[in-house]
């Protein structure tokens, strides 16, 4: 697979929307592409998959570590693999460029990179702006993409970035309210909320095909190694559970992979089906939106008791963030599950965001476990039950932040972390009651 990565200047500097057009053009003319995404989002991952037609995958430092991501890299098919970066190309944790894109095109074997960038004001200055992402540490640049400009605007940008900077400039998008996606509190609408998202994404494709040079940018794709994958698990034998539809969405295509080695995944819906499936060993409740879907969970009674009655029954569970939330007793005065004691409330501001370290005890081995995670959200629970792990953070200013979390009742643990199991295996072990015996 020959791969590239789309990066920026900074957060909405128009990625996510050439990226999807990008695919799809070049679906169009009868490539398969694999997409990926740099970072801990679940929802520019759902959106590439739409156009695609095939699960896109993370691409993260410290949720997965360095083997890990290329494992996920390696796990991709297609012809072309386009990489959304995040952010700024060099924007990572605190102030520093640990997880950036400009790392991870590091790590992949120095991937090359295209800018997609969205003046307003600017001519001169921006090919400074270009100059200094491409030079500040001796990045792989090789080309930029104007996004969101008339044509005239780009002529004279085009004819000031090759007068004074070394890179290609592969076209542009002209600026088109057609494609404009939506957000609402924690980034973009879901893709399987957007009627006309194909739409949007033709209409993109097209004016990309119009105004880019899609010739030599195919041509900047890279040939990849393959990378060494150690990161698999023996079958277990269990029928696992798997909570997914619009309100529970948020799954990391490698942890469903490792769940389908050690058993078999049977996916259900919370606000469409009346019960869990049946004679179910495992069961996992993914993060998503809950709070946007409330009044549809609420009036699903028969499968918040059934939940309920499962959990009650000793059912081993893991619910992360969204799934933590769903099994509280209410969300915003709505019923919800009610297996744990207590409410889930919206708050005004992120209440957390950015990467963490979990600290929990193997309860079998008494041995510590440290898993890498990522929280991001704009809720809190209030419950009885009492907290069972740590979070610790280090802020940029050199802080150890800690707090509690990780509610534990019966057979059940919830909480706001997100984790990625390829990089936290032994997590992943003990959530299971995983017997490494068996051959």
């Amino acid at each position: 697979m020959k791969s590239l990565i789309i990066s920026s200047n900074r957060s909405g500097g128009g990625k996510t929307t050439f990226t999807l057009g990008l695919m799809k053009a070049l679906k169009n003319r009868g490539y398969d592409i694999q997409g990926y995404k740099v970072g801990p989002d679940y929802i520019d991952t759902g959106f590439h998959s739409e156009v695609i037609g095939k699960s896109s995958r993370n691409l993260d430092l410290h949720l997965m570590g360095e083997d890990g991501l290329k494992a996920s890299f390696s796990r991709g098919t297609g012809e072309l693999g386009i990489i959304e970066g995040v952010m700024g190309l060099y924007d990572g944790i605190g102030i520093t460029e640990e997880g950036s894109t400009y790392e991870v095109a590091k790590v992949l074997d120095n991937s090359p990179i295209i800018l997609v960038v969205t003046p307003k004001g600017q001519s001169v200055t921006l090919c400074a702006e270009i100059n200094g992402l491409k030079d500040f540490r001796n990045a792989n640049v090789v080309g930029v993409v104007i996004n969101s400009v008339s044509e005239k605007y780009y002529s004279l940008l085009k004819s000031a970035i090759e007068l004074n900077c070394n890179v290609k400039v592969f076209g542009y998008v002209p600026k088109e309210e057609k494609i404009r996606l939506e957000s609402r509190h924690l980034g973009l609408v879901q893709s399987v909320e957007i009627d006309n998202l194909l739409e949007k994404i033709e209409i993109c494709a097209n004016l990309i095909e119009e105004h880019i040079d899609l010739d030599s940018l195919i041509d900047s794709f890279k040939d990849m190694p393959e990378y060494e994958d150690k990161f698999h698990l023996k079958n277990q034998g269990l029928k696992i559970a798997v909570a997914y539809d619009e309100a529970f969405r948020f799954y990391y295509k490698e942890n469903l992979e490792l769940l389908e080695e050690i058993g078999e995944i049977i996916y259900f819906s919370p606000m469409h089906d009346k019960k869990l499936p049946e004679n179910i060993d495992f069961l996992y409740l993914g993060g998503g939106y809950p709070e946007v879907f409330k009044e549809k969970l609420e009036a699903n009674i028969a499968m918040r008791e059934s939940i309920k009655l499962a959990l009650d029954n000793n059912l081993k569970c893991y619910a992360e963030c969204g799934g933590l939330m769903y099994l509280t007793e209410k969300i915003n005065g709505n019923e919800m599950v009610g297996f744990f004691t207590g409410y889930s409330e919206m708050t005004k501001g992120l209440k957390r965001f950015g990467y963490a370290t979990v600290l929990m005890e193997n309860e079998e081995t008494k041995e510590q476990i440290k898993v890498n995670c990522h929280e991001f959200h704009k809720s809190d629970v209030k419950l009885l039950e009492s907290t069972s792990y740590i979070v610790e953070k280090k802020a940029w200013t050199g802080e150890n932040l800690t707090w509690t979390c990780g509610y534990k009742k019966k057979n059940t643990l919830a909480g706001y972390p997100h984790i990625h199991f390829i990089g936290n295996l032994e997590f992943l072990k003990v959530l299971v009651g995983y017997d490494s015996s068996i051959k």
